[in-house]
């Protein structure tokens, strides 16, 4: 598909709905106390209901990948917006847990495309030397969602109580699905043939299982479960109950991570240009953050300034996952982008969901130190799968 000049306003107007979905999937972090106590939920109650979110998000992930090639990325992203902006609204208003629950799946499906539908306009817009610079500043930009939902979603939450950060998280949305429908004009790519929307899917499962991606599929297990896991719903139980930090102070660590994740993409997408190393940047960045993850744990009971610190190098190590964009984008065709990044995505967030729930399961037996420890263990794990893998392949 030819390149096309003007890319960048569409490609940050389509980023803020992944601004939008990383605000959304992390308020849990610093309102958990008070959503469990409102919505009569324990521990392990929690982490199911949070889990929720990125399950639907993985199972969303085979129609948003068809939608994307098919449809193209404005008539998707918006029906995703559109999807996302209800689901806050019912979070909002949730009356007990079941309704809370509907919201989770509802939110999980209208984020299912917020990072693919970027990615997708740069893959077909960006020259493929520069993809992995703009893959990095998508997630840069994006990331700033997590800023949101730090300090500032403290603050409202001490003030105003949980329900006021999914009302802001309805106007975020709709200020994205204004931004895409003004600037998004990209069709979607011919098709070389005419296919069914069974076989799009099939596709979709196809490449997810296919040998060229089953490394990397095994590494997204544990990735992107590490920031939805510390980042999204533990770091602010650990900050609060463990350490006995105030929500403030704990907004603060919590921001200073979302601020690494929003500075370190670009950075990593230039380390992985200069480098060409992907294998040793993922592997080696698992490796190190679940060293940080136990040295977390193991320095309970130091200052407020240690945990500061291992926060932001886990948010900046673990950004070294977007480096499996680029590599998935030089494996398939520009008419199968869409479909190939979103099986990508299936891993990630379906690995997110089931390690929300096996965190929680930890959580009620070891406590909140043993639910961050499990994100260690899958760390661990799965990197020695993603490279046992590419032995075979």
């Amino acid at each position: 598909m030819p390149r096309t000049s003007g890319y960048a306003v569409p490609i940050l107007a389509l980023a803020l709905g992944h601004v939008f979905s990383n605000a959304v999937r992390t308020l849990p972090a610093l309102a958990a106390d008070v959503l469990a106590r409102d919505l009569g939920l324990g521990a392990q109650g929690l982490a199911a209901l949070t889990a929720v979110l990125p399950f639907a998000f993985a199972l969303a992930m085979v129609p948003v990948g068809i939608g994307l090639d098919r449809f193209g990325v404005r008539r998707t992203a918006l029906s995703l917006l559109a999807t996302g902006m209800a689901g806050a609204v019912m979070a909002a208003a949730a009356p007990n847990a079941a309704v809370m629950l509907l919201a989770q799946v509802v939110l999980g499906i209208g984020c299912a495309g917020m990072l693919m539908g970027p990615m997708t306009y740069a893959a077909r817009a960006v020259a493929p030397a520069k993809f992995s610079l703009w893959s990095g500043i998508i997630l840069t930009f994006g990331n700033t969602g997590m800023l949101l939902s730090g300090s500032p979603l403290a603050w409202l939450v001490d003030w105003q109580g949980w329900r006021a950060g999914f009302w802001a998280m309805a106007a975020l949305a709709a200020i994205a699905f204004a931004a895409v429908a003004l600037t998004v004009h990209q069709p979607p790519p011919a098709r070389r043939e005419p296919r069914s929307l069974l076989q799009d899917a099939r596709e979709v499962l196809a490449i997810a299982a296919s040998p060229r991606l089953r490394p990397l599929m095994v590494f997204a297990f544990a990735s992107f479960a590490v920031v939805l896991g510390v980042r999204g719903l533990w770091g602010g139980p650990w900050l609060m109950e463990v350490k006995g930090y105030s929500r403030i102070e704990a907004g603060h660590v919590l921001s200073g991570c979302a601020l690494a994740l929003v500075v370190a993409p670009v950075a990593c997408g230039w380390i992985d240009r200069w480098l060409q190393r992907p294998v040793l940047l993922l592997a080696g960045s698992h490796l190190i953050v679940a060293g940080l993850i136990l040295a977390l744990l193991a320095g309970r009971g130091l200052p407020l300034g240690f945990d500061a610190l291992i926060f932001v190098l886990i948010g900046a190590v673990i950004s070294f996952q977007m480096v499996t964009f680029g590599v998935i984008r030089g494996l398939v065709p520009a008419e199968q982008t869409g479909r190939a990044l979103s099986a990508q995505n299936i891993s990630f967030f379906g690995g997110a969901a089931i390690m929300q729930g096996v965190s929680g399961v930890a959580a009620a037996w070891g406590g909140i130190g043993a639910a961050l420890a499990s994100f260690a263990l899958a760390l661990l794990v799965c990197t020695l799968g993603y490279l046992g893998l590419r032995r075979k392949a």
